[in-house]
């Protein structure tokens, strides 16, 4: 039976059943679209990083005999729409069977979906066989309980799959090590040279300019560092285990000027391109550890593993237990526009320009840079979240809908309620200075609310806790903040919301 096979731009699973056999009457097919170039701004690495890891794929295929048909972006036949390509295609080849493997995005699964109704011939979905869980697993576990609480998660996941277990128990005593991966970075352990992949990417860049994307961020340069082969993320995988995760855990919060990487491990975008998997990297990780145990602390590794099983997993699951009305979740009511720093990088506050322009030089920030850096700014200005969500998932080169919209809009944004996070992740300047070097060198003040000189994030803290109280009052793990805000001096607070509301209303201009 003649069948077309339908590969997505984030399924580059070379391990996937379908690549088992070669039956020469299947015909795989692959797309650059402007459909997906175009539906957010995207940076333009991650438009690079997407279109040379899929046609490094086509070739793999290409090479194993496989027959494939790949449309380039500027291809005479490229329709630049995912429908009416495989209408195309269909035709062309005379296809009697349609199979394609599910999609992680709402949008392509709805477009994939409704397209399927309506077909004349036979048609048939596959998994990715990619992550540890299936799309509705998180849901069925939580069924009936009132919280979906990611710790109860996590520790089913590690009983399940038998990873950091001793019997019944977790390794080392403790299911969490979330206290002791909270350390500032002062330069006490040496980063090793990054592992740089030269991939030349001249040929898209120039199809990108020639096909005038808009896009968004900084590339300089003809060659391409980050993973794009399923080698390369292995690789990648073996100089984090052999130079980085010994200090992983220690250091994964911290923040410094004069690194953009710290211990991180740089596989997020391979492995949300699916050239390798979770549970790959999870196993390597801990075997690596096995026999380095008395130089590696299980901390190092538990840290690692748990946004690998934990935060990874529980976000998809809670993608797909809260779509579609999740993405219009607004709890706090937040309206304001996204200053237009978040493009540039131009403020005085030295935390967000660090962590912006290295987003815009590099499509890259870690967790707590987005968390506490741009989204505690973002929430703490009454952000509408529309406008955050569609920054961050075009900004950022491992960003997938999946992964970013529960992360931005609950996680960083409290904008569901509370379904994700137990509270807002909002601070004032103190914890910044904690974890990075950033205030050291800032033009304000972190230990100063009021004044030209004081720092922005420390106004916008109190007026952010009583501008909200109505909404957040009674949420217990909010009690100590709201404690100190009662007792408080009123005129004190009247002239910090003074100078917050300045701020709100002109945030480019601090």
């Amino acid at each position: 039976m003649k069948t077309l096979r339908l590969i997505l731009g984030d399924q580059l699973n070379s391990k996937h059943s379908w690549y088992k056999t070669n039956n020469k009457n299947v015909i795989y097919c692959m797309f650059e679209m402007r459909q997906e170039t175009d539906y957010v701004t995207h940076h333009i690495q991650k438009i690079i990083g997407f279109f040379a890891a899929m046609r490094e794929f086509s070739n793999h295929l290409k090479n194993n005999h496989f027959n494939v048909d790949y449309f380039t972006l500027n291809n005479k036949n490229n329709t630049q729409n995912l429908i009416s390509n495989l209408k195309l295609l269909i035709n062309k080849y005379n296809i009697e069977k349609f199979e394609y493997q599910l999609p992680d995005e709402y949008r392509l699964d709805q477009q994939l979906s409704s397209f399927c109704e309506n077909l004349e011939i036979e048609f048939k979905t596959f998994t990715t066989e990619h992550f540890y869980t299936s799309r509705n697993d998180l849901k069925d576990f939580f069924k009936g309980k009132k919280q979906y609480l990611m710790e109860n998660f996590y520790r089913n996941m590690r009983k399940k799959h038998n990873i950091l277990m001793v019997g019944n128990q977790p390794e080392g005593g403790k299911w969490n090590y979330d206290k002791s991966n909270r350390n500032k970075w002062n330069g006490e352990h040496n980063i090793p040279n990054y592992k740089y992949f030269k991939n030349d990417v001249s040929e898209i860049v120039e199809l990108i300019k020639n096909s005038n994307i808009k896009t968004i961020g900084n590339f300089n340069t003809k060659t391409f560092n980050y993973p794009v082969t399923r080698q390369q993320a292995l690789e990648q995988l073996k100089y984090f285990c052999e130079e980085l995760l010994i200090h992983f855990g220690d250091y994964q919060d911290a923040m410094h000027t004069n690194e953009i990487y710290l211990f991180h491990s740089r596989l997020s975008f391979a492995i949300n391109l699916k050239l390798i998997s979770g549970k790959n990297v999870v196993n390597t990780v801990i075997n690596y550890w096995k026999k380095h145990s008395e130089e590696i602390h299980i901390s190092q590794v538990e840290g690692f593993i748990r946004q690998i099983i934990g935060w990874r997993e529980y976000m998809r699951g809670m993608y797909w237990a809260l779509m579609p009305d999740y993405k219009n979740e607004n709890h706090l009511k937040n309206t304001n526009k996204l200053p237009e720093f978040y493009w540039t990088g131009n403020t005085k506050m030295n935390c967000l320009k660090n962590a912006i322009a290295n987003s815009l030089d590099n499509s890259y920030a870690h967790h707590i840079q987005r968390l506490m850096i741009t989204g505690n700014f973002a929430l703490l200005a009454q952000i509408n979240p529309d406008d955050l969500d569609a920054w961050y998932l075009g900004i950022y080169i491992d960003a997938l809908e999946w992964v970013q919209l529960p992360n931005t809009r609950g996680m960083s944004q409290y904008a569901d309620g509370g379904k994700i996070a137990t509270k807002p992740y909002v601070s004032s300047g103190s914890y910044i200075n904690k974890m990075s070097n950033y205030c050291s060198n800032c033009h304000y003040s972190n230990k100063e609310k009021l004044g030209e000189k004081a720092c922005p994030f420390n106004s916008l803290y109190w007026n952010f806790l009583d501008d909200k109280r109505s909404i957040l009052g009674n949420n217990r793990r909010m009690g100590m903040m709201y404690s100190l805000l009662d007792k408080m001096n009123k005129d004190q607070l009247e002239k910090i919301k003074k100078r917050a509301q300045s701020i709100i209303k002109h945030p480019d201009h601090f």
